[in-house]
């Protein structure tokens, strides 16, 4: 049966085959001789290590909303900020992590390094769970709510904000490098090898997926229901035992060392186009700087292009830049164009992250909504709040195979395309569903506080609805992001392009609690409660649910303008030009090939 996540995910690394090329140097065929590959037998190790800690790591955090207003008596706004701030922190750190992993670590130092910081962190939040003394005192009477909870004193906030500080430079180092440290272990010119590949991404993404259900699901019923202190010391535990598999694959590993950051090569295409900015274009790429590569990471050549033609003087021949050539004053055509790559990707990218604010509100509150209604499934058992999420998830899970076997051939037949639909188009329907999702999420909030302001609390089955369809949405543009960035940026590229999903889900993150912050504020006053009190029965929920609608309308249209606009990787570009000098001149197509301007 077909695994369309897994083959998704793949794309993450894999690389398409490379053209015929001569023969490397000598010198370059003795280094690769030195490499041992090891293949499948790290694959225990590698994977154990990830499976074990986003066990550990989504066991921690996946109920964090729950432990801050439980535990330390946060308000509930408060405490989804303080959240969405350390999510955020924590999907943008991998930005900081891919730099310094490619720059000056590598990634198997930077994952050892990383790994360790990871597990104190969780040990240090556990410990905080664990001994009174460093969290408030349990309140007297909450459900009276005659006398305050005791607020976090300076020690409090200090374990529980040098807990996250330790997670986020964990996760900074982890999550860029993990998948990368394992496709470093097969030879890619080897046939065995890449079978072995194709099946350690398969084996990757399902024990991530299946640690990532089980700790939202056992790991939170364990905190809500038996002990936070059990609940987050199992998760510790499985990361130490993460640890121990990891370094005892050691002598095993192929250690690539850092090859330079992307940011640099970027850099430099910028400052030697600043330096030939007064150098006229050429008329063929014969007076560009195009060496042939030996590169073995596959890089697929990128045709000249005509947009953004400053930075093309990046690359242009001239007697004076002397020889040998400096990197900052001449930059290779393909290095030219890599960057023109990023340039068209980022406006796209932009428009990803009002998908994942939709997505990030309806998660965090769905949480609190849930506290405020029935929550049983039958005499015995009762949802805990923080496993609510999991219904966006089954929705993503489910749908990819609906996707992928029914509406993919469907649409294939009518389009002629192998995707159905393109990459771009893919995106903008998970953009409309976002919206669809959101204004479902604001009737049921209506319906939900109504009733809770009567004094019935019905079912926490309500919130399936809206949320299943953000799991849709989250399959057409989270998952269309992942694709799109995988197949438009060049190939040595791909852990900055991990690395910018990981911040559309930072940006989304930081845009949230402003957005919390400005409501709250703008909302309140003249007699009126804002829309997001603690008490979301006071508030106007479904008002803020609202707003984030609107705000996907007006960012919908705006990714429908720069999807006009963009240009997919390695198209050929097109000039119309008249042909004759009189009346009656007829207009001709001509290609314009990568060899003119």
């Amino acid at each position: 049966m077909k695994r369309p996540l897994a083959d998704l995910l793949s794309y993450l690394i894999r690389r398409p085959s490379p053209p015929p090329s001569p023969s490397p140097p000598p010198e370059e065929m003795a280094e690769k001789q030195k490499r041992k590959h090891s293949g499948w037998k790290c694959m225990p190790y590698i994977i154990g290590n990830e499976t074990f800690e986003k066990l550990a790591g989504a066991g921690l955090l996946a109920n964090f909303t729950v432990y801050l207003v439980s535990e330390f008596h946060m308000e509930q706004v408060k405490a989804a900020n303080v959240v969405n701030i350390f999510f955020g922190t924590t999907n943008f750190a991998p930005l900081i992590g891919a730099f310094l992993s490619d720059a000056y670590a590598g990634r198997f130092n930077t994952l050892a390094f990383s790994s360790v910081i990871s597990f104190l962190g969780m040990l240090t939040l556990t410990l905080s769970a664990a001994v009174p003394q460093l969290r408030p005192p349990r309140c007297s009477s909450p459900a009276a709510n005659s006398v305050p909870c005791p607020t976090p004193s300076g020690l409090h906030l200090g374990v529980l904000y040098l807990s996250m500080a330790l997670l986020v430079v964990g996760a900074g180092g982890i999550r860029p490098c993990s998948l990368p440290f394992g496709v470093d272990q097969f030879d890619r010119t080897s046939e065995k090898d890449r079978e072995g590949l194709k099946r350690f991404f398969n084996w990757y993404y399902f024990t991530s997926t299946l640690a990532l259900f089980i700790a939202m699901t056992v790991m939170v019923y364990v905190q809500n229901s038996i002990s936070w202190s059990i609940g987050f010391g199992i998760p510790t535990s499985l990361m130490l035992l993460a640890l121990i598999l990891f370094f005892l694959g050691t002598p095993l590993y192929v250690h690539v060392p850092p090859n330079g950051s992307v940011f640099s090569g970027i850099a430099q295409v910028f400052v030697a186009a600043f330096h030939n900015r007064r150098l006229p274009l050429p008329s063929s790429t014969a007076a560009l700087y195009n060496p042939i590569s030996h590169d073995d990471r596959y890089v697929t050549p990128l045709p000249l292009t005509h947009s953004f033609t400053f930075l093309t003087k990046a690359a242009i021949l001239s007697p004076s830049i002397g020889l040998p050539p400096s990197s900052w004053r001449l930059c290779t055509l393909q290095q030219v164009e890599e960057v023109k790559c990023l340039i068209r990707i980022v406006p796209i990218w932009a428009s990803g992250i009002i998908c994942f604010v939709a997505l990030g509100q309806q998660w965090t509150f769905a949480v609190l909504q849930s506290l405020k209604m029935n929550r049983h499934l039958g005499p015995h058992f009762k949802i805990p709040p923080g496993s609510v999420g999991t219904i966006a998830m089954l929705g993503l899970t489910f749908f990819i195979p609906v996707y992928d076997m029914v509406i993919v051939p469907v649409a294939r037949r009518i389009t002629k395309l192998e995707g159905g639909i393109t990459l771009l188009q893919r995106q903008g329907v998970g953009l409309l569903i976002s919206i669809l999702s959101m204004v479902a999420a604001a009737m049921v909030e209506k319906k939900r506080r109504e009733k809770s302001l009567e004094g019935v609390a019905i079912s926490v089955l309500w919130l399936m609805p809206p949320l299943l369809v953000m799991g849709v949405a989250e399959a057409f543009n989270g998952v269309g992001q992942i694709e799109f960035y995988n197949r438009q940026f060049p190939e040595h590229m791909q852990t900055l392009a991990g690395s910018l999903f990981f911040c559309s889900l930072a940006g989304a993150s930081y845009l949230s609690s402003l957005l919390i912050s400005v409501v709250r504020k703008a909302t309140d006053g003249g007699g009126r409660r804002s829309w997001l009190e603690d008490d979301i029965d006071k508030g106007r929920l479904d008002y803020f649910y609202y707003l984030i609608a609107g705000m996907g309308v007006v960012n919908l249209i705006y990714f429908v303008i720069c999807a006009s606009f963009y240009r997919y990787k390695g198209v050929e570009e097109v000039k119309v030009v008249k042909e004759g000098g009189g009346d009656g001149d007829i207009e001709v197509c001509k290609v314009v090939k990568s060899g003119e301007l």
